[in-house]
């Protein structure tokens, strides 16, 4: 069995957890950690349940790009060279207000953060929002 440390996806606190896998790899449960200064030992029920999602046959593990209307899979370097290049042609035709970000809880405060500062300084907008400011 092998323990992964890692930061909770479930809001921006930060909680961390190890991640349990069995010997195949497979991630069978979660120990949170007693070190870290926000969760202290404890997890809350997202926490707790967090590896159940990752072993999903509905999950995604590689991108998708429509081509002709179908989705087909797409190597990681394909997927974001079309998006940049769309996100480009976007910006340099209608400018970077035409586009806009929003980001979610389920990321780190400092992953919202450098979104933020992408929107911002490289693209040019001001137009972030975000799932939890309701």
């Amino acid at each position: 069995m092998n323990e992964v440390l890692t930061t909770c996806p479930y809001c921006g606190c930060g909680c961390n957890f190890y991640l349990i896998a069995d010997r195949d790899g497979e991630i069978t449960g979660v120990i949170p950690s007693r070190e870290h200064p926000v969760s202290q030992g404890k997890l809350c029920v997202k926490g707790w349940n967090v590896h159940e999602f990752v072993n999903s046959p509905d999950r995604l593990s590689r991108p998708l790009i429509k081509e002709s209307g179908t989705l087909q899979e797409a190597t990681w370097d394909e997927a974001l060279k079309k998006t940049a290049a769309k996100l480009q042609e976007i910006i340099k035709k209608y400018g970077p207000d035409a586009v806009g970000f929003f980001s979610s809880a389920k990321c780190t405060n400092e992953e919202n953060f450098l979104f933020a500062k992408f929107a911002r300084a490289v693209v040019g907008t001001n137009n972030i929002d975000h799932c939890a400011r309701l």
